[in-house]
């Protein structure tokens, strides 16, 4: 079969899809022993859950190997992969002596997936989507980058989600018309405003320009924890007790189950017992209680704030939330009939659609390499650093503001770079990504991890952790590379600077030599922006 490849990885479940030529279509690929078929709507689709799980015999189980070997609860199997490794999570896991993190575990996880995908689809020259979160940092398209790199793929491109669900409707899109994409997956709430525009060449499709977007940390998974910490409370016990921390896979095994079955039925119940002492952890739930439990936890006012925050950038651009022809859910954790509630409840019910929450993302990643085009923005802000002596620390200061478009035809930015020091001969600038910080009603927010012995636990979120959660800083391994020819003296002007972004997000620098009048860059390219 001809065709394009994309794969979606996701926090709990990964979906291929190929384009294939000759319908003119976007199809999920079924991978037999790693997928699962599952119904959707009047149609059945494969899905690759996201799970490896490492024996003893030094084997490594991925996908539905791990769910048909009954090792889902094992403490050796990871899952939440994409969401640990996008918060760039330094938890470890012991086992058989050696310690492996989330980035390691979805290394070997999206590599198997990727040299399977092109052994049994035959890849040979064709070009990969690889799928990203709006709210993704630069480190993560890094490590992205550096695995399909390492697992040979000949070529790929990187496509931002809600754009692509937008694509995986298909049939549903029409050119001109303003669509709210809603992606609420395991790991993140994603919104996203997209213009489709009318095909300008044969060769490419429909073209999709993204007026705003808006995104947050919150997921299925987090619906998983709050489920996990609220047995936990009304069993009068604590995730600290050596019982609870004994079941405490299964448990949130037993909460996410809870979870979806309280998607379809208006009562579920919990029961685990203890393997060594027979007692049996229980709770019951009707589906009130539950969204009940999402209230307290503001979920529905993080979807709020979620959807207004990409519309306000919308109409920046001069589009309105009455211009929106229609809203496309996408996301397994979309499925909750609350959350879908939630959505008509802002738009109206006949302008939610929902009947693509498991494909979208991959359909319309490979779509994108078949040809498809998108105008974007710049999704964050990214600032210079620097000493601010009043402060005694630290001060950011933004050259390119979120929602920039590209490429830019005049310079986004000029600065001046000072010498720190006498006799300086080696200058630089400090570029870093600033997050947007979620809004939360706690002053001290939690999660829940994974420790070393491989059991879960709730854990308070530092105000450090949560602040590198928001920054980063991009060219930390390259912060100094302009060269004074003859060294500069403390507090002189030395170097102005002017930035740039051209078609591939790049920022761009061109820099002159204020002593010398030379002109040491042009269009030189620091960093890669998202």
């Amino acid at each position: 079969m001809s065709g394009r490849l994309a794969i979606d990885f996701g926090t709990s479940n990964t979906v291929i899809a190929r384009w294939d030529e000759t319908t003119k279509e976007a199809r999920p690929v079924h991978i037999p022993e790693f997928g699962q078929l599952i119904q959707q709507g009047n149609e059945q689709i494969s899905i690759i859950p996201s799970l490896i799980h490492y024996a003893k015999d030094h084997r490594r189980w991925i996908g539905n190997q791990v769910l048909t070997r009954d090792l889902y609860n094992s403490k050796h199997t990871f899952r939440w992969m994409k969401r640990y490794i996008n918060n760039r999570s330094p938890v470890k896991i012991r086992i058989d002596g050696q310690e492996i993190s989330y980035f390691d575990a979805g290394t070997d996880f999206l590599s198997n997936i990727l040299a399977i995908a092109i052994q049994t689809l035959d890849i040979k020259d064709e070009e990969i989507a690889l799928t990203v979160p709006v709210e993704a940092y630069e480190d993560y398209e890094d490590w992205l980058t550096g695995v399909s790199q390492s697992a040979g793929l000949p070529r790929f491109r990187l496509i931002d989600e809600p754009s692509a669900a937008a694509l995986g409707y298909g049939v549903h899109i029409l050119p001109g018309n303003v669509y709210l994409i809603f992606d609420f997956g395991g790991g993140t709430i994603h919104a996203a405003v997209v213009l489709i525009e009318a095909e300008e060449r044969s060769v490419s499709g429909r073209r999709c320009r993204v007026l705003g977007k808006a995104g947050r940390e919150i997921g299925g998974t987090s619906i998983d924890q709050w489920l996990y910490q609220e047995v936990v409370r009304i069993n009068n016990r604590s995730d600290f007790d050596e019982d609870i921390r004994l079941i405490s896979n299964s448990l949130l095994v037993e909460c996410e189950r809870l979870k979806e079955a309280l998607s379809f039925e208006e009562r579920a119940t919990l029961n685990i017992p203890n393997p060594q002492t027979g007692a049996v952890l229980s709770a019951e739930f009707s589906r009130n209680a539950f969204e009940e439990l999402l209230d307290q936890h503001y979920l529905y006012t993080d979807i709020d704030r979620t959807v207004r925050a990409a519309l306000n950038d919308s109409r920046e651009r001069g589009y309105s939330e009455d211009d929106i022809q229609s809203v496309l859910m996408v996301g397994g954790s979309s499925q909750i009939p609350s959350i879908q509630r939630t959505l008509r409840q802002i738009f109206g019910k006949e302008r939610v659609s929902f009947n693509r929450p498991l494909d979208a993302v991959a359909r319309g990643g490979a779509s994108f390499v078949a040809g498809v085009d998108f105008y974007d923005h710049i999704q964050h802000d990214y600032a210079i650093r620097y000493v601010n002596p009043e402060k005694g620390g630290y001060s950011y200061h933004v050259i390119v503001r979120r929602g920039t478009p590209y490429p830019t035809r005049e310079p986004v930015a000029r600065i001046t770079i000072k010498a720190a020091y006498d006799n300086q001969t080696q200058l630089g600038i400090a570029v870093f990504e600033m997050g947007e910080k979620r809004k939360t009603e706690s002053t001290n927010p939690v999660e829940l991890v994974f420790d070393p012995t491989g059991a879960a636990r709730i854990m308070q979120v530092t105000p450090d952790e949560q602040e590198k959660r928001v920054s980063f800083w991009m060219n930390e391994h390259t912060p100094t590379f302009l060269k004074a020819d003859s060294p500069a003296r403390q507090s002189e002007p030395r170097f102005e600077v002017e930035f740039n972004i051209d078609v591939n997000k790049r920022l761009l620098m061109t820099v002159r030599d204020i002593l010398t009048g030379k002109l040491t860059y042009q269009d030189f390219p620091v960093v890669k922006l998202t």
